[in-house]
């Protein structure tokens, strides 16, 4: 009993889910929660199945169950913090509130440790989100748009427009410790816009435009999407009103089937996965470089974009992001 309460808290402290680890270990989650309570309150010599007594600890099985739940699903926002991150100060504000225990920074920090949890950066999602209808895009809209592709013989393009600015920097730098290092820039700002749109085998197209995106323009871009296709393209975007626009419409129409335009849940970027693009054009090509004037950002974007369609293993790679999983082949 006490290798298995020693194994039941390192797995946890590796980072491993407790459901997991209590599932692995045959135990009851209350149980493996008990044992973690043990070892706060004196090591890996408190696990000892044979020690009894000892001060009972400030925080018990049940407390450290009830932590890990809600550091684990809820937002600080509901729970009527001013902020939407968990911090180590929050943790401690609310382990005095529910407890009645204060514990140090450093006891708070040991704790989460102690949990499995660690400090990550969070994946962003708009609070006008509604996750009914996102579970209803993964679960049924989606896999019945996949079903009709297949039945179409279609090919299902994610495209999206973004703006690429000369000021936007990427990355850190190394620097004398204590002395913030200064990225001199012109001073000037001026941006990219364009459009692209990739597939799960690793597609992707793309168009620099002059100006915002408006309906004739994304107009164009399907036009020379369609251009080299040789089946259906099913072709989905965010709910954009240009997107919606009434001359896109009939534009789609006009194409008796050759091209149809699906809409992804609203607030729900995320589930793109050409925002990945973006992503590595903004961190890898033009958020690196130090831009000049509109010629040399526009070289840049065109250099990078073009450089990406010749990796379609990194383009398929977008679809295997934790939120665009459900989108690849």
């Amino acid at each position: 009993m006490t290798e298995l309460r020693k194994r039941g808290v390192a797995a946890v402290q590796s980072g491993e889910s407790p459901v997991q680890v209590a599932a692995a270990l045959g135990v009851n989650l209350r149980t493996l929660f008990r044992w973690l309570a043990l070892y706060r309150r004196g090591g890996w010599d408190q696990l000892d199945a044979n020690k009894r007594g000892g001060r009972p600890p400030k925080l018990d099985g049940r407390a450290l169950r009830w932590i890990y739940k809600t550091l684990s699903t809820k937002n600080p926002l509901q729970l009527n913090f001013p902020f939407a991150l968990w911090t180590i100060a929050m943790v401690q504000a609310l382990i005095g509130e529910r407890f009645d225990v204060k514990l140090g920074h450093s006891s708070v920090a040991r704790l989460l440790h102690q949990l499995g949890l660690s400090a990550q950066r969070p994946l962003w999602r708009a609070y006008q989100q509604n996750p009914e209808t996102v579970k209803r895009w993964l679960e049924t809209e989606y896999p019945d748009i996949r079903r009709q592709a297949k039945r179409a013989g279609a090919q299902i393009f994610f495209a999206d427009e973004a703006g690429v600015r000369s000021d936007f920097h990427s990355g850190t730098t190394w620097g004398p410790r204590g002395q913030t290092p200064i990225v001199s820039s012109t001073g000037a700002r001026f941006g990219a816009n364009l459009i692209s749109a990739i597939s799960a085998q690793g597609q992707l197209r793309f168009m620099l435009t002059e100006g915002r995106v408006t309906g004739a323009v994304f107009i164009e871009f399907l036009k020379r999407l369609l251009a080299n296709a040789t089946v259906p393209l099913f072709v989905i975007v965010d709910g954009h009103p240009t997107h919606r626009a009434k001359a896109v419409t009939q534009f789609v129409a006009a194409q008796q089937g050759r091209l149809a335009l699906f809409h992804l849940p609203p607030y729900s970027p995320e589930l793109n996965p050409d925002e990945l693009v973006w992503n590595d054009l903004k961190t890898h090509g033009t958020g690196r470089k130090l831009i000049t004037s509109p010629t040399q950002l526009r070289q840049a974007v065109l250099s990078h974009m073009r450089q990406l369609q010749k990796l379609p293993a990194l383009v398929r790679s977008f679809f295997h992001a934790p939120t665009t999983l459900y989108a690849r082949l």
